[in-house]
């Protein structure tokens, strides 16, 4: 039986928690979905006015559906988390972060789902809770490391640079433009929504750019530690992504213990969103056996 809707709605599923970890003392905001003996965690990426709903939100009902509970965490300096100046690792921040709310919530031990920033953040909690982790799904990211074949930064990531900096409807459609695939099925309303979103906390804006100037490298090189993690994980690429280039995926299948590697042609960097239903059904079968 399906959960009703309500219940997978952002409104209905907010939620608040302060975390205590370490040097880091803030209010997070994530959504809480569905119930079940086991729980997914999905991360999100690092663009402007993103958020765990505004990246999975095609992905959250298939998981509850299939009687797994589902959070997706806003990272501290996005959406509706609080504000933070990041002037070393933004991977190691956002994994602390996590261990903070899974502690909060009493959480031994979650399945991971990363894309971009948010897998670069699974894997940064990976190597520091290895027994906390069941398995790990990455989308285009989880090392660091420059690509052997496309000149860094990449487009994308100058695209996203740019959108911090300006943060205008015109700069949005560019970074979209290259952000997916085929751009045509993005709607005006959603173009709209991201943009409130990005808006709506300005500071989020700043402080991206602070912490960059701080630290130009956010996104440290775990390429050298990966032989580390034992966790089964499944990396999905699109071929076509023009923000991290597919050979740092096979990096990742190179270096991790246990590792299966999907590329979807014509696809960008937004898998889970683009090819949603394929997505999906891929997940669900790499979780259950």
């Amino acid at each position: 039986m399906n959960t009703p809707t309500v219940v997978l709605s952002e409104t209905a599923s907010s939620r608040f928690v302060r975390i205590q970890e370490g040097d880091l003392d803030l209010q997070l905001h994530y959504n809480d979905c569905g119930s079940g003996a086991e729980t997914v965690v999905m991360l999100h990426g690092s663009g402007p006015g993103a958020s765990g709903w505004a990246n999975f939100n095609r992905n959250v009902e298939p998981l509850v559906a299939a009687g797994y509970r589902v959070i997706l965490m806003d990272c501290p300096g996005w959406s509706k988390s609080d504000p933070i100046v990041c002037r070393a690792s933004r991977s190691d921040l956002n994994a602390r972060a996590l261990k903070g709310l899974l502690d909060a919530l009493d959480l031994e031990r979650v399945h991971l789902i990363g894309n971009s920033m948010g897998a670069h953040s699974a894997v940064a909690f990976a190597l520091a809770n290895p027994a906390r982790v069941g398995k790990l799904v990455l989308m285009g990211g989880g090392t660091g490391g420059p690509s052997q074949f496309v000149p860094m930064p990449t487009e994308g990531i100058k695209l996203i640079q740019a959108l911090y900096r300006e943060p205008t409807i015109d700069n949005l459609k560019r970074m979209m433009a290259v952000f997916v695939f085929d751009s045509s099925s993005l709607t005006e309303e959603l173009y709209q929504a991201r943009l409130d979103n990005m808006l709506a906390r300005r500071e989020h804006l700043e402080n991206f750019v602070k912490s960059f100037a701080a630290n130009p490298k956010q996104f440290p090189d775990y390429g050298p530690r990966l032989g580390e993690i034992s966790a089964p994980a499944l990396i999905i690429w699109g071929r076509d992504d023009r923000f991290v280039p597919m050979d740092i995926g096979l990096r990742l299948v190179w270096g991790l213990q246990n590792a299966e590697m999907h590329i979807f042609n014509r696809c960008g960097h937004w898998a889970q969103w683009e090819h949603a239903d394929k997505f999906n059904r891929m997940v669900l079968d790499f979780l259950t056996h």
